[in-house]
């Protein structure tokens, strides 16, 4: 019976219902959703100011081209955001289930199906998302109404606009539908525990056993050859409509959910070559090591820098060949109220997009604090055999650069390639002078190297905050403690 009781989960042996709730993982998982559906409440309410705005316009009211341009960029942005923390919960909690293998283990040994082990952790994300959209609803109208209230100091008050807008209630339910889904994708390596893993189990597959996967490899392949041929349409469409631009969008999202799921594939060699640059003293040697030996921990750390860094990029090099573009039809000088507009819109969008990063960010420092929690075996076995508390945070910071200086190479080319694939396909039918009767065509991208500078830096700054608190939890870990837990 103590066997029992040492693996049963708290929240159904002793603790509360949802005692569950204090494991390391759901906080930044909560976080996640909240950040989530605060934006996209921000965003709504921001596109019905801006659209009542533009309607009580006397020149451009009667038209609704810029209202709508608005509304699909707020839709758009909303979909990147939760696609996004999608992931990233997805990856939470597929990181969390692989510390919970003995103890899933022993539940099926006492006569607990997979299924309802794996429903049990879908309930859970159900429960983190109506948390986070709950919080993120609150903060995002309180955000909302205060960034109203600046507006109409300086801009004057807007008629026909109220804050109770009824698809506020979008995005949380959004959020809560996305988290949901994502902790039902997360769990799915529920199925495959075993009750022998009970007495042996081990917490992540090893790189032979993530390679053996080969209907999750082919599902990647289609999704990355189908993402392909679509961008390919994009910027062909895009020579003769602006449109092309939405087939792009499609094509980029189905490329992208590719490389996520086939990132146990992709990411290794990169880590691989990466790892070099790092000298051959043990730390390095160790720290290259952990990288490559459980692909699936080190995927899912490096996809959410890779999707964050991606996002930026691309709407950088988008907006940048949009100005460089518009500079060319105006012969050369760009007009200075013009180009303070592209300017300010910039800044606006990539405060935006900046979001979304910040969510892959959380995502990383999570998902580094819950890998070295579930370490402490092997952070024990290193420190028996001699291994310094100065080494061990050498150790782990290296692995937090690894991951990061890899995912953040992958990010900028992803993005360059997509920002140019998004101004080609949006820009390829301009009409340009003289004469204004010949298209664009073949759009050269742009690249902002200042954003870049920042990118990269920030990055860097990312991998030191997202490496501190494992870095902390990983020199307290005790050889004889740490080796005696079972």
């Amino acid at each position: 019976m103590s066997a029992v009781a040492t693996f049963v989960p708290e929240s159904t042996a002793t603790g509360p219902r949802f005692g569950w709730l204090r494991d390391r993982g759901m906080g930044a998982s909560i976080l996640v959703a909240a950040l989530s559906s605060a934006f996209g409440v921000v965003l709504v309410e921001a596109t019905a100011y801006i659209g009542a705005m533009l309607k009580s316009d006397p020149y451009i009211g009667d038209s609704g081209t810029l209202a709508a341009v608005v509304t699909i960029l707020s839709v758009l942005l909303v979909g990147v955001a939760l696609y996004v923390a999608a992931i990233v919960t997805a990856n939470t909690f597929s990181t969390i289930i692989a510390g919970r293998t003995r103890r899933i283990a022993l539940m099926r040994l006492i006569g607990a199906s997979a299924r309802s082990q794996r429903a049990e952790v879908a309930q859970q994300g159900l429960v983190v998302g109506v948390i986070g959209a709950v919080q993120g609803l609150i903060v995002g109208l309180l955000l909302a109404a205060a960034g109203i209230y600046l507006a109409e100091n300086f801009l004057g008050p807007v008629s026909d606009f109220t804050m109770t807008q009824p698809t506020i209630l979008i995005p949380a339910v959004g959020v809560v539908l996305t988290t949901w889904a994502a902790a039902w994708v997360g769990s799915r390596r529920v199925l495959a525990v075993t009750p022998l893993q009970a007495i042996a189990g081990s917490v992540e597959r090893s790189h032979a056993d993530a390679a053996a996967r080969p209907a999750r490899h082919v599902g990647a392949l289609v999704l990355l050859v189908v993402g392909a041929v679509l961008l390919a349409l994009g910027v062909l469409a895009g020579v003769v409509t602006p449109l092309g631009v939405i087939v792009s969008f499609l094509g980029g999202l189905l490329s992208f959910t590719g490389l996520s799921v086939g990132a146990v594939l992709i990411m290794p060699p990169a880590l691989r070559i990466v790892g070099r640059l790092f000298g051959r003293s043990a730390t390095a040697k160790l720290a290259a090591e952990n990288a490559l030996r459980y692909p699936e921990r080190s995927s899912r750390m490096a996809i959410g820098v890779v999707m964050g860094v991606t996002l930026v990029t691309m709407f950088a090099v988008a907006l940048e060949s949009v100005e460089v573009l518009l500079t060319k039809a105006a012969g050369g000088e760009l007009d200075s109220d013009l180009s303070m507009i592209m300017d300010s819109f910039g800044t606006i969008m990539m405060v935006l997009v900046g979001i979304s990063a910040v969510i892959a960010g959380v995502g990383l420092v999570n998902l580094l604090t819950i890998g070295v929690v579930q370490r402490r075996r092997e952070l024990g076995l290193l420190r028996a055999v001699g291994l310094s508390n100065r080494q061990v945070r050498q150790m782990i910071l290296l692995e937090a650069l690894h991951i990061t200086i890899t995912a953040t190479a992958t990010g900028l080319l992803l993005g360059i390639a997509y920002g140019w694939i998004a101004a080609q396909s949006l820009l390829g039918s301009v009409q340009m002078p003289p004469d204004f009767d010949q298209a664009a065509g073949l759009v050269a991208p742009a690249v902002p190297w200042l954003p870049i500078a920042v990118i990269v830096v920030a990055t860097g700054m990312l991998t030191l905050i997202a490496a501190a608190t494992p870095t902390r939890l990983a020199t307290r870990v005790v050889p004889v403690e740490a080796l005696a837990v079972d």
